[in-house]
């Protein structure tokens, strides 16, 4: 993280070249109010500020983009400490030099009494001046690129997010639609009056994964409705006794979720259910709870004497995505469990609403 914050090019400042100025500006106008004010010398304030200023800026800035970088972060600590107080050595005896030829005898008009250059007092008492020019300057810049680093990993995190749902798009098979198309064709040979209702779901799962998912979140209604008319498609390959059950409980008529987060759960159970048995069937169970969470579970019939079902029901890809888009929209506020037992399998997730 403090490595990024000072990754500093030249067509990406963190800190447009303007904002430098006027906080130097500001800064050279507060300090000569408040000299000018305490020595009620406004003449001398502006002259020691306009020799000393110059130096602090010089100090702040090879502070910030040499000594940190390239000794503070790369943990050369002695090595930063000692060049930093030969840089405040430097600056010292130039600062005292030019006030004494520029702008008054009295090297330090603070004092009562007249004091002399080079003294303890009077070194200890410029360092920390400088060092509080310094510690404020750097904080200033270290807390904006801060502010800008979070910016820069909302916005990453914002993209991922998007490719991660154009993955999850990509997950519905071509050959969904390409048999979709062929039983399609089947029907309307056999003039079944199922055909114009295959057409309609057909179109509706079309318009809901090509336009309405570019959203964030959308509507759960609209996401159950997708979800039944992918299901009623599929049923389409499956044996004639297969069934699927969506049962809905608590109020989800305002509720809103990611598009497509149920979808690779489903998918796995028509891919590697049994799903040519009669017996074969799914049972999707969605409840909204009063803590404002929303709970998933998802039951279907398997071949629990195929491993290769099992392996893929748990470790699918479809799965592997979905587990990394819950784990960057929700961190860990959410809860997924997948199980098997005997000839049933089972996924239960639970995601808040807010």
């Amino acid at each position: 993280m403090i490595n990024n914050l000072f990754s500093i090019k030249k067509n990406n400042r963190t800190i447009s070249r303007k904002y430098h100025i006027i906080f130097w500006l500001v800064y050279f106008i507060f300090n000569v109010i408040r000299w000018g004010s305490y020595f009620d010398d406004y003449w001398y304030s502006i002259k020691s500020n306009l020799v000393e200023f110059p130096l602090h800026i010089v100090l702040v800035y090879t502070n910030v983009y040499y000594f940190i970088p390239k000794f503070l972060i790369t943990k050369k600590y002695k090595t930063y400490v000692t060049l930093l107080f030969l840089a405040l050595g430097l600056l010292y005896t130039i600062r005292t030099g030019l006030n004494y030829i520029l702008v008054t005898k009295n090297i330090w008009p603070e004092t009562d009494a007249y004091q002399q250059a080079f003294t303890f007092n009077h070194v200890v008492a410029v360092t920390i001046g400088e060092l509080y020019v310094l510690a404020l300057a750097t904080a200033i810049k270290l807390t904006i690129d801060w502010v800008n680093q979070k910016n820069r990993i909302k916005t990453l995190r914002e993209e991922h997010l998007k490719s991660e749902l154009n993955f999850l798009k990509s997950q519905i098979q071509p050959h969904f639609f390409f048999n979709t198309l062929n039983n399609l064709y089947a029907l309307t040979l056999e003039k079944s009056d199922m055909a114009p209702d295959v057409v309609l779901k057909l179109s509706d799962i079309m318009q809901y994964v090509i336009y309405d998912v570019k959203k964030s979140k959308v509507n759960l209604l609209n996401e159950i409705k997708y979800i039944q008319n992918y299901a009623d498609l599929e049923l389409l390959r499956c044996h004639e006794n297969a069934k699927i059950n969506i049962n809905l409980k608590g109020n989800i008529s305002n509720a809103k979720i990611p598009p497509l987060v149920f979808l690779s759960f489903i998918e796995n159970c028509f891919k590697h259910g049994n799903k040519n048995n009669s017996d074969f069937y799914i049972c999707i169970d969605i409840e909204k709870k009063e803590n404002n969470s929303l709970i998933l579970n998802i039951k279907n019939s398997f071949e629990p004497t195929n491993p290769l079902a099992k392996k893929r029901l748990k470790s699918g890809i479809g799965n592997s995505n979905t587990k990394r888009r819950l784990d960057l929209i929700y961190k860990d506020q959410y809860s997924l469990k997948i199980m098997e037992t005997k000839k049933v399998f089972t996924v239960n997730l639970q995601i808040p609403l807010t």
